[in-house]
């Protein structure tokens, strides 16, 4: 069996800004069903769709600087409660996080997911590099990127980061994530950190004094005296970049089990204009039902 973990909120921001969206209301909730769809028609079986049903979560109330729904289009915005209920009545299993993000909600159902034996991979279909951290050496969690068709492995982690996955969240505490609103500390770059991180593994691994350092690299005095200043605000980045396997998702694996549309989903991709997803849906579920 293969899980299809779908970070629901990048899928939305990617069709809203779509050049050929053409609708502000209702455009990227229909995209989202219509990508979900194509997921059920290209062989998924099981699927997971998380989202940030409210974008600020617990991490704000750990960093004043962290992310927020501010600059987010009042239209887009409004979509997300719309693909909620949309993505339910075609028969997906949802997860709206409120204090969690839909990074959390990911990774932890990846990890709760790999705990059953007739799991043999799980798919977490974003580009979202916090997700990495969730990659395994075995190949049963993976990343995908639907959109490049992009299969991100272990080895790909390593590739792309020059760290293991179990790293990323040290990574990003020291490189920092705009994105996400902490700019981790001055002078940790990309190139720096790797190498650290690549014999240290973690933080708290990582010497005060740099003579006591088994690296070497340029500017290695300013680094280490920049951590030993900033170590308790390196380890706060750190433990927003992780990913809280306590978010709520699924309690047993059919949950995530494609239904099929409900009896009220014509009603409402009626309102939305998206009633060729109808037809698309039936056949699909006839299809499957027939195989």
């Amino acid at each position: 069996m293969r899980i299809h973990l779908v970070d629901g909120t990048y899928e939305l921001f990617r069709y809203h800004f779509s050049p050929g969206n053409r609708d502000p209301e209702f455009g990227a909730a229909r995209g989202v069903v219509h990508s979900m769809l194509q997921l059920i028609d290209d062989g998924a079986t099981h699927i997971g769709v998380a989202t940030d049903q409210v974008i600020e979560s617990f991490r704000n109330e750990l960093w004043p600087g962290y992310k927020t729904g501010e600059g987010v289009p009042p239209e887009l915005m409004g979509q997300f409660p719309l693909v909620e209920e949309a993505l339910a009545a075609a028969g997906f299993c949802v997860w709206p996080m409120v204090r969690h993000e839909a990074d959390d909600a990911m990774g932890a159902a990846a990890r709760k997911a790999t705990l059953e034996p007739d799991v043999e991979q799980v798919l977490i279909c974003t580009p979202d590099k916090d997700l990495a951290q969730c990659v395994t050496a075995d190949g049963r969690i993976v990343q995908y990127d639907r959109r490049q068709q992009k299969l991100i492995d272990h080895d790909g982690v390593v590739d792309k980061f020059g760290v293991l996955p179990t790293s990323i969240p040290d990574y990003l505490a020291l490189v920092g994530d705009t994105a996400d609103g902490f700019g981790g500390l001055p002078g940790w770059g990309a190139r720096s950190t790797a190498t650290v991180l690549s014999h240290y593994h973690h933080l708290e691994n990582i010497p005060d004094a740099v003579g006591q350092w088994e690296v070497s690299l340029r500017g290695s005095a300013k680094l280490a005296a920049t951590l030993a200043e900033n170590r308790e605000l390196a380890l706060l980045f750190r433990r927003i970049a992780t990913i809280d396997d306590a978010a709520p998702t699924f309690d047993r694996l059919d949950e995530l089990a494609w239904t099929g549309p409900a009896p009220e989903f014509p009603e409402l991709m009626g309102r939305m204009g998206g009633d060729h997803l109808v037809e698309r849906a039936e056949k699909l579920k006839a299809r499957i039902g027939q195989g």
